[in-house]
């Protein structure tokens, strides 16, 4: 199988699902939904869904429609919409998270941020066989191998980190911190060069972090949990409840940030 060619493919696939999200931004009363549930999440995957498996048949795990787990070799792995809590809250920045896992590794991402502030979209891309990740369409020219956590470089974190910017900057020092919804988006980021690191301080799930992690694998980077340890998908519990905690980008940096004392985030009132 030609990864590459397939995501050629599905890069197309994802851009024109990410119309719906374009639209549901744009209506005159804003985002159908509330809390972390919009209505647009399930009409996007509901698109996505049978055009992927008309590219690849196999197994399927998607936040809103199901999964399917058969023991296929492919398992498509979906989030329409990661970030939609902040969506709906107006910020701009929630990105649709499409991953391929092989053997329950991750072998082809794409994440596309369609509604951004300061540009018109955003699709990050890799699959096996490519030697850079993509980045609208060009090479990204970078590795995060030997990057570290160093003055000028920066870790995105969860747009919440803006009520908490001291301590925030304490944790991710010497670096500078960048808040922003999407854990996917955050991983993408890094993996095209933004930054170092990505963090997510909860619980996420297969779909939530798939797709960046090919991302990570397409720039030499890695995703780690709260106790430093590669990611994994072997099972439907760890599909389910990936970790507590993860950690993006340069595999030292994120080492360093894993041992922090991220509770004084949690713990400290806004």
């Amino acid at each position: 199988m030609s990864y590459p060619a397939l995501l050629k493919q599905v890069i197309r696939t994802v851009e024109s699902a990410g119309e719906r999200l374009i639209k549901e931004w744009q209506r005159p009363d804003g985002p159908r939904g509330s809390g972390d549930k919009a209505e647009v999440d399930l009409e996007i995957e509901s698109q996505l869904r049978p055009e992927l498996l008309s590219l690849l048949s196999c197994d399927f795990w998607g936040e809103e429609t199901g999964s399917e787990l058969t023991g296929a070799d492919h398992c498509w792995v979906i989030d329409p919409n990661d970030g939609t809590a902040d969506f709906l809250k107006g910020y701009k920045g929630s990105a649709l998270s499409i991953g391929l896992l092989r053997n329950s590794e991750p072998v082809l991402g794409v994440v596309y941020a369609p509604v951004l502030e300061d540009q018109p979209a955003d699709c990050i891309a890799w699959a096996e066989g490519m030697p850079h990740v993509m980045r609208n369409g060009m090479p990204v020219m970078m590795a995060l191998a030997n990057r570290t956590l160093t003055e000028g470089t920066k870790v995105m974190v969860s747009i919440a980190a803006q009520s908490k910017p001291e301590l925030n900057s304490q944790l991710c020092a010497p670096a500078a911190f960048v808040p922003m919804p999407s854990i996917a988006y955050r991983l993408a980021r890094v993996a095209a060069g933004d930054g170092v690191a990505g963090v997510s301080l909860y619980p996420v799930s297969a779909h939530d972090v798939v797709a960046g992690h090919a991302l990570l694998i397409g720039a030499g980077g890695a995703l780690l949990d709260q106790d430093g340890q590669p990611v994994s998908y072997a099972t439907e519990s760890r599909m389910n409840t990936v970790s507590l905690r993860c950690f993006g980008g340069a595999t030292s940096a994120c080492l360093e940030l894993a041992s922090r004392d991220w509770n004084k985030v949690l713990n400290a009132s806004s």
